[in-house]
C-alpha cells in the first residue's frame, strides 16, 4: 500500500518568542513491513541551526533552533511510505508454543548471561511505572503455561473490550495508573497500560508511535488534516533455546483497534518511532524563551497520494 503522510504543526504566539529549541521525531522508519520512499521536513521560519541524527532506539530525529524573534512556527513533515501486510501471529512452534514464563525466565538476571538488547524495555520509564496494580490487571491473561503470544493477544483484547476510547478523558501527561482506574482514555493511554502490564510480569514491551489510515464515511469526502497520530505496543519474544543463534522477534499489538501482526498490526499502519514510552518518541518537543500563551494546531493526513490532489489547503497568513 502506497501512503502519503502529511503532519503539520502550527504554533501562534500571543507575544514574540525570543529563542526556541525543538526536537522532532517525524520521519517514518524502514522496517520489515514498510519502506520510506521520500521524506521532506519544511520549517517556517527558517531555523538558525538544524541537525539530523539517529537516537539510541534507532529513530531518525531532527534538532533545530530559532535564535531570532518570532510569533509563529510551522513544522510540516511530508512522507511517502510503501507498506505491506505483516505476517500473522505464528500458528505453531517455535514462537506460538513458547510459554510466557519461559520468556520471563530468559530475562531474569544470571551471572555471565549473554546480553539481550530487548532487556532495556523491561524497566520502569517516566510514563510507565512499575506497580502491582498493573500485574493484577494482567494476570487473568497470563495463566500458568499460557503461550506467550496468545496471552499477550488476550491482554490486548481485554483492554479493547473493557476500556472506553474517549478523546477528552485524558491529557498527554495523564498517569497510566489513572487511566487504568477510570477505564478510559486514548491510544497513548491504552499503549502505556498494556506496556506497564507486561513489564510488571517481567516481559519486555516498547511503545510504537505512528499513523493509521482512516477512511471517511461512505459518501463523504476525505478531510485533509482530520487524521491523528496513533500509538500501539510491540512485544519481544526471544529465540527458542534450541535455536539460540537466531534473533528474537518483535510482535505488534494495537489495543485501541484490537489488531496484531508480526512487524506491524496491518498494512494500513505506518511506524514512525519506537521507545520506552511516549516521552522517547514525542513528535515534537522543545523549550522556548519569551512569550506567554500560544495556540497550537495539529493536522495529520494519511492517504494514498492521489487523494491529496486539489485538497491541500494553503498555509494561512
Amino acid at each position: 500500500m502506497l501512503l502519503r503522510i502529511l503532519h503539520r504543526t502550527r504554533y501562534r504566539y500571543q507575544s514574540p518568542i525570543d529563542m526556541a529549541q525543538h526536537m522532532l521525531h517525524l520521519q517514518p522508519r524502514d522496517t520489515a513491513c514498510q519502506q520510506l520512499l521520500s521524506h521532506e521536513l519544511r520549517l517556517d521560519p527558517e531555523p538558525a541551526a538544524r541537525s539530523d541524527a539517529v537516537d539510541v532506539f534507532g529513530n531518525a530525529r531532527t534538532f533545530f533552533s530559532l535564535q531570532s524573534s518570532h510569533t509563529r512556527l510551522t513544522v510540516e513533515a511530508d512522507s511517502l511510505v510503501q507498506t505491506q501486510a505483516p505476517q500473522r501471529l505464528p500458528e505453531g512452534p517455535p514462537w506460538r508454543g513458547m510459554g510466557w514464563e519461559r520468556v520471563r525466565e530468559h530475562f531474569r538476571y544470571r551471572a555471565q548471561a549473554p546480553f539481550d538488547a530487548a532487556s532495556e524495555f523491561l524497566f520502569a520509564s517516566p510514563y510507565v511505572p512499575r506497580d502491582d496494580r498493573f500485574a493484577e490487571f494482567a494476570r487473568p491473561s497470563f495463566q500458568p503455561g499460557a503461550p506467550m503470544l496468545l496471552a499477550v493477544r488476550d491482554l490486548m483484547e481485554r483492554i479493547h473490550g473493557e476500556f472506553t476510547y474517549e478523546a477528552d478523558s485524558t491529557e498527554v501527561n495523564t498517569p497510566a495508573l489513572r487511566a487504568l482506574a477510570q477505564r478510559k482514555g486514548v491510544c497513548q493511554d491504552f499503549a502505556h497500560i498494556m506496556i506497564a502490564s507486561l513489564r510488571s510480569l517481567g516481559l519486555p514491551a516498547r511503545y510504537v508511535s505512528g499513523y493509521l489510515l482512516t477512511r471517511p464515511p461512505p459518501g463523504k469526502p476525505r478531510l485533509i488534516g482530520a487524521d491523528a497520530s496513533h500509538a500501539w505496543v510491540s512485544v519481544y519474544v526471544p529465540a527458542p533455546a534450541e535455536d539460540s543463534a537466531s534473533p528474537g522477534a518483535w510482535f505488534d499489538f494495537d489495543p485501541t483497534n484490537n489488531r496484531c501482526g508480526w512487524g506491524s498490526p496491518g498494512e494500513d499502519y505506518v511506524t514512525l518511532a519506537t521507545g520506552r514510552d511516549f516521552g522517547d518518541v514525542s513528535p515534537m518537543r522543545g523549550v522556548i524563551q519569551g512569550g506567554t500563551h500560544h495556540q497550537l494546531t495539529v493536522e495529520v493526513t494519511v492517504a494514498p497520494p492521489d487523494e491529496f490532489a486539489g485538497l491541500m489547503a494553503p498555509e494561512p497568513a
